[in-house]
Parts: structure tokens; C-alpha cells; sequence
């Protein structure tokens, strides 16, 4: 197999691209299906609010692709957007990139560490494979959704934050 990369030519009379509205170039998001363009419709219209999203769909659908189009809809396009694949990591691990640690808050923890729901502060948080997060990280999630803060492990003070949370998952 080739190491190069190659364009394929589109057919613009069957497919179409979504973005280019109001001079803003969104997504390059492709497609020819009544149901994606029912789909992308359903995009603009949830990007327009505030809302925590859920997106369902089998591996490979595309839903990382579905909340960056969201993301580059909405408000917040500005600001960045930080995805992490929840099933990837252990427990721990996770923990400490999603909210960040203290030094000092575990073996090997030698300096403070931001985690990715600060980092993505004013923006667009997405995790994905969130079904496979453990009653714990749930919990702590769960009252960031309520309060609009974290806690780095190790940490004491709350720390406020201001991200729209969109997750992922192939389970029912």
C-alpha cells in the first residue's frame, strides 16, 4: 500500500457540503442522505442552546465529527474544543485529565496539572465512550453538571467552570 495520500473528487450534484452560512466556514462535513441533512438540520438547531448533549450511535458513525459540528455552530466556536475517549483510560488516569491534579495528590504527581474540563473553559468539552466511565467518575461528573465545578484530585477549592459538556456512547 502507498504511503501517499490522496483527494478524491466529490460529485457536487449528489453531495453536499455543511457550512459555509453566513461567510463562516463550519464543518466539512459531507453527505447525500435525506437523514444526515435531517440530522444536520437537528445540529443547528441544538447548537443554538446552551444544553449538555447525548449522542448515540454505533463505533465508527462519526459522533466525534457530530459534536465538533456542534461546537463550530454554536456560541462557543471561539473557545475551544477538547475531546477525550473516556473507555481508553483507567479510572485514575481519567480522573486526573478531566479535572487535573495537585502536586503532590499521588505517586508522581510532582507538579499541578490542569485538567481538560478547565482547558476547555468557555467551550465545548466531549467525551466520548461515556459508558464506560466507573460510578465514580460519574459521581464527580454528575456534580460538575449540577454545580458548574471541579475539584483537581488533591484539591481542596472549588474551581468554577463554563463548558458545554457533549457525550458519547455506542450503548443503549
Amino acid at each position: 500500500m502507498s504511503d501517499t495520500n490522496t483527494i478524491l473528487p466529490s460529485n457536487n450534484r449528489t453531495s453536499q457540503p455543511f457550512g459555509d452560512q453566513d461567510g463562516v466556514r463550519q464543518t466539512n462535513i459531507i453527505f447525500k442522505s435525506d437523514a444526515m441533512q435531517h440530522l444536520l438540520k437537528m445540529v443547528e438547531r441544538v447548537a443554538r442552546s446552551n444544553a449538555n448533549i447525548l449522542i448515540l450511535g454505533e463505533s465508527g458513525t462519526g459522533k466525534e465529527l457530530i459534536a465538533k459540528a456542534v461546537h463550530e455552530k454554536s456560541q462557543r466556536r471561539s473557545k475551544p474544543f477538547v475531546a477525550i475517549n473516556c473507555g481508553a483510560l483507567r479510572e485514575s488516569l481519567l480522573e486526573s485529565e478531566l479535572f487535573g491534579h495537585e502536586k503532590g495528590a499521588f505517586t508522581g504527581a510532582y507538579a499541578r496539572k490542569i485538567g481538560l474540563a478547565e482547558v476547555a473553559n468557555g467551550g465545548t468539552l466531549f467525551l466520548d465512550e461515556i459508558g464506560e466511565l466507573t460510578p465514580g467518575i460519574q459521581a464527580k461528573l454528575l456534580r460538575f453538571i449540577q454545580e458548574g465545578e471541579i475539584y483537581r484530585v488533591g484539591g481542596k477549592e472549588p474551581i468554577k467552570v463554563d463548558i458545554r459538556l457533549v457525550s458519547a456512547t455506542n450503548r443503549d
